[in-house]
């Protein structure tokens, strides 16, 4: 951003990892390295960024402190514990930002992010104060009911898929978090129903979530692609 406005991170790392058959995700070896440290590579490489804030699950917080400690990052890098629910962990994240104005809040589990993607978000938001990263639907999708026999099939060219980036203004996201009831997994959502406008901004194929351990291998690939 060009402007003296103070950006906050929340690096939400808090997961249960349950279909890593109990691995936890973000600190998987990924091409040598622990996964959530590709994640703290882009954000500490992002100039705009004033603050990083890790939350991870509370048997967690020593690991990723040693994590923390053991790598030469070029800033301070707060770690905090977070709840049962993603929602839990995001708000605990943004309690510990500093008189932030914005924040970016990205998913652990997505180690291929970039400052580019970053920097991306910070200029879309300005237009709404909200703007989450996402990348158009490549499969035609289907609506259908219970009983599977399909009700629709929606304008492929209207859809797509949402990832984390998102970036927000502060005010905004902690009123939308709030409000918030039942179990939530995007961040957006929250801010669309409160009636603000979201911009999608154009995120990667690249930017894959980590949810198995076929994701892992597709991330190595990625990784060695990009070298």
């Amino acid at each position: 951003m060009n402007n003296p406005q103070k950006v906050g991170a929340v690096i939400v790392a808090a997961g249960e990892s349950r279909r890593m058959n109990g691995v936890d995700k973000v600190f998987v070896q990924l091409g040598g390295k622990p996964a959530l440290s590709y994640v703290l590579d882009a954000f500490d490489s992002c100039k705009a960024v004033d603050q990083i804030v890790v939350v991870v699950s509370e048997n967690n917080v020593e690991k990723c402190r040693k994590l923390i400690g053991g790598e030469e990052w070029s800033r301070p890098i707060e770690v905090c514990a977070g709840g049962k629910r993603r929602q839990d962990s995001v708000a605990a994240g943004l309690k510990q930002l500093d008189k932030c104005d914005w924040v970016v809040i990205h998913d652990g589990a997505r180690p291929l992010v970039t400052k580019e993607l970053i920097e991306r978000g910070l200029e879309a938001a300005k237009e709404t104060g909200a703007a989450a990263a996402a990348v158009p639907v490549i499969d035609t999708i289907k609506m259908a009911g219970e009983d599977r026999i399909v009700r629709q099939t929606p304008p492929r060219q209207n859809l797509w898929a949402v990832q984390t980036p998102q970036v927000f203004r502060v005010g905004i996201i902690s009123k939308a978090y709030r409000k918030a009831a039942g179990e939530v997994t995007d961040d957006a959502s929250l801010v669309e129903a409160l009636g603000n406008k979201v911009k999608l901004y154009m995120g990667s194929y690249d930017n894959i979530k980590i949810t198995n351990s076929d994701d892992l291998l597709i991330a190595e690939a990625l990784l060695e692609r990009g070298k």
